[in-house]
């Protein structure tokens, strides 16, 4: 598994650092994805991404940004608030001092498309993917490009978790222990004490 890169153009509109107090719950998270191998590190960076909305109903949200090791100490500015996107252009307009995820515009649809859920966590197991079948998780039937509404409005419509086949998983919740909660069974504990340590 390579990574892809970006496949949209960013427009910075403010070079700010993003400020939320759940931004302290998601660096939890990040270090909890990459210590259970749902976010491997490759040179440069892990392969996974990890969001919240930052207000209900509206498509605002934070999300860790281009490049980073979720395992390692993460500061304040390894975090981009994603503003808005433009779908027919490729562009995410954003505000911090990093490049968004290169999933940005995935979450983007998802949070447009799904008002239920405020947090998305996605990342790359092989283990998960191996088991799909055998667990009975729902899975998309073929690979298929990130991004267009209608991907999201087929599959994710009605889901909380869910394998991207060849790709990796979707983890949904109204809250982040929601989302994580989705992950213990395929913790490298077996789930005792995932949500508490």
């Amino acid at each position: 598994m390579g990574y892809q890169g970006v496949k949209f153009r960013t427009e910075v509109i403010g070079r700010e650092v993003p400020q939320s107090p759940r931004i302290k719950e998601l660096k939890y998270w990040c270090r909890k994805f990459s210590s259970q191998g749902f976010a491997p590190v490759y040179e440069g960076g892990s392969y996974g991404n990890l969001s919240f909305r930052l207000q209900e109903s509206k498509d605002q949200f934070i999300i860790t940004a281009s490049g980073i090791d979720l395992g390692e100490e993460l500061s304040d500015d390894c975090f981009v608030k994603v503003e808005d996107c433009d779908l027919k252009k490729g562009v995410v307009y954003a505000s911090g001092e990093r490049e968004p995820s290169s999933e940005s515009i995935l979450h983007f649809v998802i949070y447009h498309e799904r008002k239920d859920v405020n947090v998305i966590f996605h990342g790359h197991s092989k283990n998960i993917l191996e088991q799909a079948n055998e667990l009975g998780i729902p899975q998309t039937s073929k690979e298929e490009p990130c991004g267009p509404n209608e991907l999201v409005r087929r599959v994710f419509y009605d889901k909380a978790f869910l394998i991207m086949k060849n790709h990796g998983f979707i983890s949904l919740g109204r809250t982040m222990r929601e989302a994580g909660e989705w992950l213990k069974p395929y913790s490298v504990d077996g789930g005792r004490g995932f949500l508490t340590g």
